[in-house]
């Protein structure tokens, strides 16, 4: 049985595996509890690996790329239209397997395990700051039922409740709800600490790491979106130039083109949105820094400003920071602010 290509559904218990010859017959087709997978796979001579980038599938591509095999990572939708008929497991095996034959398929570095324990770190800290601004809405919320009305912001209501608390002004309010706003403002602290204390590890592998110090010195990407890009990116040699990459991270018009008319429609949001958020945050804190400057970027913002709406001109520095991102990494260079080609980066 001379399988050339082997095609992964992934599952959280059993595993569907499909093999294919030189000649694209299905030779195998086997149901595998998850424990088991890496021993079959192990066994087998060298060949194609080919699964959904999901959920355990760069843990179990470093594995089978240590034992020899050519792992092939894509995305689910880019496997969907190879789904033949019904769909179950099986079928999205084989289909897995069709479509990583294909010449013009785009795949997904595997990554590395420090890219995947960064990573989670990001997912962690995500989650903390989550539950953080529900908390500050319930509070809000709170307070409002009570008729005390505060400004937006968070620091704005933390000050308001320092002073609230000091003044008396919680007096009004009954025993019970004091208690739940101490409470309340007590975890509030905690999350706060928690989310520092990831704040100052990403500051301190920005220190370590050399590529993750060259995206802090362009505008607009401080630790949290270097660690981020470095993590999910890696060298960038995933892309061919940096407008695939900006596309990738949803920056780019979806495009809605037919008889050779163009027309584009608003930011695609595919890929990424985590790191498409932190860019456009990104872009909003930096803008006012660079209309000021005279560069080739500050140049572009202040000329873009004058022709498009304020929103617009910060997703497309949220597009541009994405590029110079990518010929930061993909060609181990420094960030120049005036230097021509590091503002356009195409």
């Amino acid at each position: 049985m001379d399988i050339m290509i082997l095609g992964i559904d992934l599952g959280k218990n059993s595993c569907s595996v499909v093999g294919m010859d030189a000649a694209g017959r299905v030779v195998l087709r086997r149901r595998l509890l998850r424990g088991t997978l890496e021993s079959f796979v192990g066994e087998l001579g060298s060949c194609i690996v080919a699964m959904e980038a999901c959920c355990g599938a760069h843990h179990l591509g470093r594995i089978f790329a240590a034992r020899g095999h050519e792992v092939r990572l894509m995305s689910p939708e880019y496997v969907r239209p190879y789904v033949k008929a019904q769909k179950n497991d099986d079928l999205d095996a084989e289909a897995i397997a069709e479509a990583a034959t294909r010449p013009t398929m785009r795949f997904v570095p595997v990554k590395s395990q420090d890219q995947s324990d960064l990573q989670a770190l990001h997912r962690a800290r995500e989650r903390l700051v989550s539950e953080r601004t529900a908390l500050i809405n319930h509070l809000r919320a709170l307070l409002l039922e009570r008729g005390i009305v505060v400004p937006q912001g968070r620091r704005k209501l933390e000050a308001a409740l320092e002073t609230l608390a000091e003044d008396g002004g919680f007096a009004a309010l009954s025993p019970r709800i004091r208690t739940l706003i101490e409470d309340l403002r007590a975890e509030w602290r905690s999350l706060d600490q928690r989310i520092a204390g990831f704040d100052a590890e990403f500051v301190q592998l920005a220190r370590d790491d050399v590529a993750v110090r060259r995206l802090t010195k362009i505008p607009g990407i401080g630790t949290i979106n270097a660690t981020a890009l470095a993590a999910a990116v890696g060298e960038a040699q995933a892309f061919k130039r940096g407008r695939d990459m900006a596309a990738w991270l949803g920056l780019v018009p979806r495009q809605m083109t037919t008889g050779g008319k163009p027309r584009l429609l608003g930011i695609s949001k595919r890929g990424n949105r985590y790191l498409r958020k932190n860019l456009i945050h990104g872009a909003r804190a930096a803008l006012p820094y660079l209309v000021e400057r005279d560069t080739p970027l500050g140049r572009w913002a202040r000329g873009l400003l004058d022709r498009a709406h304020k929103n617009v001109v910060v997703v497309a520095l949220a597009a541009k920071l994405a590029r110079i991102a990518w010929a930061v990494l993909a060609h181990d260079c420094d960030y120049d602010a005036q230097f021509e080609a590091a503002a356009a980066a195409a």
